[in-house]
């Protein structure tokens, strides 16, 4: 134990300071204040802040710790961008930016040293019941030399664009990336079977599971995605220094399922087919015919549900449609349509069941989905309600000519979730049925009979008694009038300026405007002819003169 505090003590000497590594280099040039320019003297400041931030890792611990991690992270990664904008311009100051290039370079090696001990004590310290959360916190620490080791690579870049010789760098780095990402690639499998386990025990206590179980689930997703996220960065890296990581990439896939341009790569997509179909090639060889016989018995239930609702709604639709019931146009689809869905679906069930489906499960998951779905169909499903109140009500069936929402015409279709009316000027309109429900509906056609409400006046000059005797007559001699009730002709208000007569004869509906055109162009040719007159409005204006 005092070995290792003795390595990070000394680690701690050495790390994030470039400034030192660059005074121990005897081709570093003495720069005075005077000289730096303004970019020299910023790099000078943000060095001297990681030399101080350093220094504090000694006293740091808890989330002091945490904080001076992450401001060495800032501002080491702000001294990086601006070396990286100086690298454009090499040939300005070639000496100077290769030693910031090396100075970078010794930093971030005494970067993975600091987390290789960080690790190590994490390590030393697990105890028993803790296992998990340590895991966790060493794939977190792992996670965090993701951003510095893309930043060695960089530098690494930098440095061949200096003509520095980092060829055993290089290869040093690759060795690591290949151990680290083969690493994570058995770390992701293993977690992913772990996850499987968890998830399925916590299925399996349903309303049981417990607070650790939760914990457990949860702890093992997020070290799932730190691990992924490690290896995607493992195989980005070698994958720029010339590797071979077609089974990194597949393993990546294997647990996102995500179809990037990766699996677009020729061996990548020829591996993952291969192993899919290896697994389909053992799954037919072993449970082959067992499977084709569940199959032929599953489609064979299938073709006879089928058969059977058919069957069901000739029978269904004979019923409903005898004359005695009397059930209307709307209902007696519904039972034809229900009837053969129904038996369908559960002709369906009993094939799943045969194919190895738990029907609980599924029977529940249908019910979850039909909650979620009702809330995404709130309109819908109150035009499905108003059909079912149209239903079962039958304020009016297809054929009659009805009035409802604004709309007066006559019902062609009829749904459960809106209504065709056919317009008296032949405009086809589909109305909602909760439109139709929430609103007065005036079936026009319900009853065999309507009256037909006409008013006529005649002059004050007129004769009274003529009138009557001809407005009686014009109406009992129409062949659409009825007899019973008896036709009403009364005299009826003394108006302005005529004298009104009401004329109420009863009719067939249908025949409502036939009776009235006719009767009103009667009546105006035998006034005219026996010489009594239909006034109109007109004023008396007097003209006073002083």
């Amino acid at each position: 134990m005092l070995r290792i505090l003795f390595t990070i003590l000394f680690t701690l000497v050495v790390f994030m300071s470039p400034t030192a590594s660059a005074e121990q280099d005897a081709t570093a040039p003495i720069v005075t204040t005077s000289q730096l320019t303004d970019t020299q003297n910023k790099i000078s400041r943000l060095q001297q802040t990681i030399d101080q931030d350093t220094r504090l890792l000694f006293k740091a611990k808890g989330e002091l710790r945490n904080f001076t991690e992450y401001r060495i992270k800032n501002k080491s990664s702000e001294l990086r961008d601006i070396i990286a904008q100086l690298i454009k311009t090499p040939d300005e100051n070639p000496q100077y930016l290769i030693t910031l290039v090396q100075s970078q370079l010794d930093f971030l090696n005494s970067v993975g040293s600091y987390l290789d001990d960080q690790i190590m004590l994490m390590r030393l310290d697990i105890k028993q019941g803790d296992e998990s959360k340590v895991v966790l916190a060493i794939s977190q620490r792992e996670f965090e030399r993701d951003h510095y080791l893309k930043a060695q690579l960089t530098s690494l870049q930098w440095a061949k664009t200096l003509n520095m010789d980092v060829s055993i760098q290089q290869q040093k780095l690759t060795d690591f990336m290949l151990k680290r990402a083969d690493h994570f690639d058995s770390l992701v499998h293993y977690t992913q079977d772990e996850l499987q386990k968890a998830v399925s025990e916590a299925e399996s206590a349903g309303a049981d599971i417990t607070a650790e179980q939760k914990a457990e689930v949860m702890a093992l997703k997020e070290r799932l995605d730190q691990s992924s996220s490690s290896l995607a960065v493992s195989a980005g890296m070698l994958e720029t220094l010339g590797q071979d990581v077609t089974v990194f990439k597949q393993t990546l896939f294997s647990v996102s399922g995500d179809i990037t341009q990766d699996v677009l790569n020729f061996s990548v997509a020829s591996n993952l087919l291969q192993g899919w179909l290896n697994v389909i090639k053992d799954q037919t060889i072993n449970n082959g015919p067992s499977l084709t016989f569940k199959i032929l018995v599953f489609v064979f239930i299938l073709f006879l549900a089928s058969l059977v609702a058919k069957i069901v709604t000739k029978i269904i639709s004979k019923t409903v449609k005898a004359s005695k019931l009397q059930f209307s146009q709307l209902l007696q689809d519904f039972f034809i349509s229900l009837s053969s869905k129904v038996v369908f679906a559960l002709g369906l069930l009993i094939a799943l069941s045969q194919l190895g489906f738990e029907l609980g499960p599924l029977l529940a998951g249908f019910g979850i989905a039909g909650v979620i779905i009702g809330f995404a169909l709130q309109d819908t499903l109150s035009n499905f309600a108003s059909g079912m109140m149209i239903l079962i009500y039958r304020p009016f069936d297809v054929g009659d000519l009805i009035n409802a929402a604004n709309v007066t015409g006559r019902v062609s279709h009829m749904s459960l979730v809106s209504t065709t009316i056919k317009t008296l000027d032949n405009q086809r309109l589909i109305v909602p049925n909760n439109k139709i429900w929430g609103d007065t509906i005036n079936n026009i056609t319900a009853e065999h009979q309507r009256r037909v409400d006409m008013i006529f006046g005649i002059s004050y000059s007129d004769n009274v008694e003529h009138a009557e005797t001809i407005l009686k007559s014009i109406v009992e001699q129409h062949p659409k009038v009825q007899e019973h009730p008896e036709p009403i002709v009364k005299l009826h208000t003394l108006g302005e300026s005529s004298v009104d007569f009401v004329v109420r004869p009863w009719v067939n509906p249908d025949d409502y405007w036939e009776v009235y055109w006719d009767i009103t162009r009667a009546v105006k040719i035998r006034f005219d002819a026996e010489g009594i007159s239909i006034p109109f409005p007109q004023r008396d204006v007097h003209i006073y003169q002083k």
